[in-house]
């Protein structure tokens, strides 16, 4: 394989900038059509980013764009190859699986751009991806082997058996996982997720992450799950009973507390954002308790309102923890000052007041509308990019990708 693009792939991959732009999400709808067509591929994939929304589409169709537009400077990408091949780990993709990507990338620009799509453009988008897809099979490669070498760890799927239920909320529900071979686990790094086979019956195979929410040990995992209105993953585990076996993948994920770091820490989350924070906040309190911390959590009212005992016992038993929660919209009885602390969204202007912002390490999970308004919100308030960290659940769409 080469070690670098040749001068002419450049020159012509930028050049399809303009129609990349204009026509992106329509090839990649066309690319996963094509892909989808071998159940083989199409069961490798989480579909319910394919579903109404379009996430996946969308995401890849934005990846494909700031490719083109930084073909000349890759480094720039470096953070995004990362999280791909994470998530590439979690799902078991494999160098064998490449091939079937390419023929369907290029076979969609093709379909998509027609006559525009000369033989000297494909051949160019063919180096491209081959270019990159090496770039991610070596990194992946690495990967795999730390997972199968490390103790406790493992490659492709295990079996872990559902040892408790616990429920954290109306929505939300934590599961206690147990190998079911009895024998050690992979220690996580605190915000790193799980991915999971799921049987559902009258169902493809589902393929669904979930952060791991508590801190890490040799004998279980624990997720909690936020059941989703219309979600048949989520639907299917809160209804599983307590020994249901489940197809689990080893810890992956590029987001993840940086330990070393001698910087306070602040945890920031909406909604279900909290589970990979609880791997933090109760890692902290194990590992470093003299670490400064300031968990910032909103969330609806106290119906949906997670683990709250959990938090207020590590902020009552450990001194440098801080814990604040925002209420939306507080029931009646939702009381101010023992069940939240404030009322209405988390405002910058708040974190400005109230935490280190000149020098805190910011980790951040929730909805896209929450980390729209605060990667760039705190960007703009004057916290350097190295140290805000954020996870999103499923793609990044084009507005968080831009930030």
């Amino acid at each position: 394989m080469s070690t670098s693009l040749s001068d002419t792939t450049i020159h012509l991959v930028k050049a399809t900038v303009p129609a990349i732009q204009e026509h992106g999400l329509a090839i990649t709808k066309r690319m996963y059509e094509r892909m989808f067509q071998n159940e083989e591929i199409r069961d490798l994939f989480n579909q319910s980013h394919h579903g109404e929304t379009g996430s996946q589409p969308k995401a890849l169709a934005t990846a494909i764009l700031a490719y083109a537009q930084n073909i000349d400077n890759l480094g720039a990408l470096a953070p995004a190859v990362e999280r791909i091949a994470q998530k590439h780990v979690g799902l078991n993709i494999l160098p064998e699986h490449y091939p079937h990507v390419a023929e369907a990338l290029l076979g969609a620009i093709k379909d998509v751009l027609g006559d525009a799509a000369t033989d000297e453009i494909l051949a160019a988008w063919g180096e491209a991806y081959w270019f990159l897809a090496h770039v991610l099979i070596g990194r992946e490669k690495a990967i795999y082997t730390h997972l199968a070498t490390a103790p406790g760890g493992w490659n492709g799927w295990r079996n872990f058996r559902i040892e408790s239920k616990q429920h954290e909320s109306e929505i939300i529900t934590s599961f206690v996982l147990r190998p079911e071979d009895g024998k050690p686990i992979l220690r996580h790094q605190p915000g790193q997720y799980l991915t999971f086979w799921l049987e559902v019956p009258g169902q493809h195979p589902l393929k669904r992450n979930y952060s791991i929410s508590s801190a890490p040990n040799d004998e279980t995992y624990r997720v909690s799950v936020k059941r989703e209105p219309q979600g048949i993953a989520s639907t299917w585990l809160h209804q599983a009973a307590i020994g249901e076996v489940l197809k689990v993948a080893p810890p992956a994920g590029e987001f993840f507390l940086n330990e070393e770091s001698p910087r306070p820490v602040v945890l920031l989350s909406g909604g279900v954002g909290l589970t990979p924070m609880m791997s933090m906040l109760e890692t902290i309190a194990a590992r470093y308790p003299d670490k400064a911390v300031h968990y910032v959590h909103g969330t609806l009212n106290g119906a949906t309102h997670a683990m709250k005992e959990r938090v207020r016992t590590l902020a009552q038993a450990y001194p440098n923890i801080k814990a604040t929660t925002f209420y939306v919209e507080p029931r009646p009885e939702d009381r101010p000052g023992t069940d939240y602390d404030h009322e209405g969204l988390i405002t910058v202007e708040w974190l400005r007041a109230n935490t280190p912002l000149d020098e805190a390490g910011y980790y951040l999970c929730g909805p896209r509308p929450f980390l729209r308004a605060f990667v760039g919100g705190l960007a703009l308030a004057g916290v350097r990019s190295n140290r805000i960290h954020y996870e999103f659940f499923g793609p990044a769409d084009e507005i968080l990708a831009a930030a």
